[in-house]
């Protein structure tokens, strides 16, 4: 599969979001999920949301990506046919425009593989998945990818359950960009994995982020997660926005006292 053609994507201005939100709510009985959310993301910008377990950053993340439905609010993706509401949107269009332009990393990496199929197999699905069939360059695109995340051409064979936490990790990572989205989900990308692990796989998504000039929202935790990858931030507390804007902005002046007691918590450990 050769290089991803983006001249259909000529005519959107850089200044027209990829992504607008526009009052998005999501309850769950007297419990709020998330609240009046609103934001616009740019193309290849990348949009971090933090916050304490249960602020809201993770069902907004899956409201986003179409894992739950909102109570109400509109998502508008940009599509190659126009500005479309991705919640009204037919649920077969949807499953079919996350196998192209949108791609979402778990934060366990069994989430996103098929555990019983080799590593070539996991990348090589999502290509047939958007058309492609002719196996020699499946497999060729497959290695090329592999080697991209930092795993070895002769483990394409290998099925995921034989790899690290970090490995897989890694595969789920090219299984999701192997496509050329253009705007990828993240919940925790480097949750659960070591501190030294963590350092490499961030790294790595920088790397690819900016030379494929993709769209992300990141959900995490790990304020350094956010300071490295992340444009824009949000901050969440209790499914409210409470603080946004640029990253270094916000982490270095936070203006909110949610915000400054999450920043100072991290200046402390």
């Amino acid at each position: 599969m050769g290089a991803v053609d983006l001249s259909i994507w000529a005519n959107v201005n850089e200044a027209t979001p990829l992504l607008s939100v526009q009052g998005l709510c999501k309850n769950y009985g007297a419990r709020v999920g998330c609240a009046h959310v609103s934001f616009d993301l740019f193309p290849g910008e990348v949009l971090g949301i933090v916050g304490e377990s249960g602020s809201g950053k993770s069902t907004l993340l899956s409201c986003l990506a179409g894992h739950l439905k909102p109570d109400q609010g509109e998502v508008i993706f940009q599509t190659a046919q126009g500005p479309r509401d991705t919640v009204v949107m037919a649920e077969a269009e949807r499953r079919r425009m996350a196998r192209t332009d949108w791609a979402f990393v778990h934060q366990n990496p069994r989430d996103g593989l098929r555990m019983g199929v080799s590593a070539g197999g996991n990348v090589g699905e999502r290509l047939m998945a958007v058309g492609a069939r002719h196996y020699r360059d499946i497999r060729a695109t497959a290695v090329d990818w592999l080697g991209r995340v930092e795993i070895a051409s002769d483990r394409i064979d290998d099925r995921p359950r034989a790899f690290s936490g970090g490995m897989q990790q890694r595969l789920q990572i090219a299984r999701n960009l192997v496509t050329g989205p253009r705007l990828v989900f993240m919940d925790e990308p480097t949750g659960g994995l070591d501190v030294s692990v963590q350092a490499r796989l961030l790294d790595l998504l920088r790397g690819l982020v900016r030379e494929m000039g993709l769209s992300a929202i990141i959900v995490t935790h790990d304020l350094a997660v956010v300071r490295l990858l992340a444009d824009r931030l949000m901050v969440m507390k209790g499914g409210h926005v409470v603080e946004q804007g640029l990253t270094d902005q916000v982490l270095d002046d936070p203006q909110h006292s949610y915000t400054q007691l999450l920043v100072s918590s991290v200046l402390q450990v």
